[in-house]
């Protein structure tokens, strides 16, 4: 999800459609939407610790689903939504923002 990844500037609420999207798309089988989807969904999460915890949300009610395709989706995004790495990233980009306000 390119948008998610370059637009710097947009608003957490421009990704809120995105996350019902990921919800819906979950259950595909598809190879390359299953992979899409988990893309957009840990992309959005990486953003920032809003739609970190957004993200993680919608992957627990994806966990939740009666599909192969959504449990896989949802337990590589939490896998990477949840580790040190990206928390350690969102942590470090809210102090810099503390800090230039």
């Amino acid at each position: 999800m390119t948008y998610a990844v370059h637009d710097n500037a947009a608003a957490d609420a421009q990704f809120e459609p995105f996350l019902r999207l990921v919800r819906r798309a979950s259950t595909d089988d598809r190879n390359f939407v299953k992979k899409a989807v988990n893309w957009a969904l840990r992309s959005i999460g990486k953003r920032n610790r809003r739609l970190n915890l957004r993200a993680v949300a919608v992957a627990k009610e994806i966990a939740r689903m009666d599909s192969n395709a959504a449990r896989w989706i949802a337990a590589d995004a939490l896998r990477e939504l949840r580790s040190a790495a990206v928390r350690r990233r969102l942590q470090a980009a809210r102090r810099s923002i503390r800090v230039s306000s």
